[in-house]
């Protein structure tokens, strides 16, 4: 059975003539798999059909055949002779080899081009987990820093918490101590034979407790202080708020303020002053008067 050439062949499965030779010159006619190979891979080149710009010969590393010098004379003169004539059962056996070639071809590139696609796939999915990654970095750094901004800022304000509450507690020092020692040089009170009990509107009412306590201070000038104190405070807390919103008075150092219940009257000792507001019946509201000083 005669074969078919390799350029009969591949026109004969379909490509351009062009083209079949094209392929067949740049892979040096190594055999018709060489030039499919060539074919498939360029088959998608703006210039596949262009012509050789080089006769064949040259780009064949050969001296150009009589057909190829001749044109197409010489081929059509010499495209008869000493060529047997294939049968059509033969040369549809071979078309089918050339067919089923082609087609294993094909599929060897889809499954080089699956591959390939698999492949960038595979990058495009790393580098959007890394940019994903770097991404929640950077949102895990600004939570940080937030959260560390907002820890100083918290420790700045007990910081100023703390040393509100120590001069606070400077001052009461401060005023215990010197109201403290100035107390045995004035006269005491005239002692009480007993306490005396509160009036009905200043007793605490017996179906309810209260933790608050509001309390009305009448000053000597006739002005008056109100604050509100809890219930469980000693009778000093008041003592000490009124010592630092009273008027300054002439005459220099100021002396410690003595407190006196409205009605019953009562003068409240220094020992009254470690007392609760509730134990002494002042809760839930008492009027207390500042006692004037003695003219010495």
């Amino acid at each position: 059975m005669a074969e078919l050439t390799a350029l009969e062949s591949l026109i004969e499965m379909g490509f351009p003539r062009g083209r079949a030779e094209k392929a067949l010159a740049l892979t040096g006619n190594q055999g018709i798999e060489a030039a499919m190979d060539w074919l498939m891979e360029h088959e998608e080149d703006p210039d596949v059909d262009e012509p050789l710009a080089t006769p064949l010969g040259h780009v064949l590393g050969r001296e150009p055949t009589s057909s190829e010098q001749g044109g197409p004379q010489g081929t059509s003169s010499t495209a008869g002779e000493g060529k047997p004539v294939l049968s059509e059962e033969e040369r549809q056996e071979q078309t089918k080899r050339m067919l089923e070639l082609v087609a294993q071809k094909q599929r060897e590139r889809e499954e080089r081009e699956e591959r390939e696609a698999l492949e960038r796939e595979r990058q495009r999915r790393k580098q959007g987990q890394e940019l994903s990654a770097a991404r929640q970095r950077l949102q895990e750094d600004e939570m940080r820093r937030a959260a560390e901004e907002r820890r100083r800022e918290k420790a700045e304000e007990l910081a100023a918490r703390q040393r509100v509450r120590e001069k606070i507690e400077r001052d009461k020092a401060e005023r215990a101590k010197k109201y403290g020692g100035s107390v045995g040089s004035r006269p005491s009170p005239p002692a009480e034979p007993g306490p005396v009990p509160s009036s009905p509107s200043q007793e605490p009412p017996t179906k309810r407790e209260y933790d608050q306590c509001r309390i009305q201070v009448r000053l000597p000038d006739g002005t008056s202080l109100t604050q509100t104190f809890q219930a469980r405070e000693q009778l000093a807390a008041v003592r000490l708020y009124v010592e630092l919103h009273r008027g300054e008075e002439p005459g220099g150092d100021q002396d410690p303020v003595q407190l006196l219940s409205g009605f019953p009257r009562r003068a409240f000792s220094e020992a009254d002053m470690e007392r609760p507001l509730q134990e002494l019946g002042l809760v839930p509201s008492a009027v207390l008067i500042v006692a004037k000083k003695c003219p010495s």
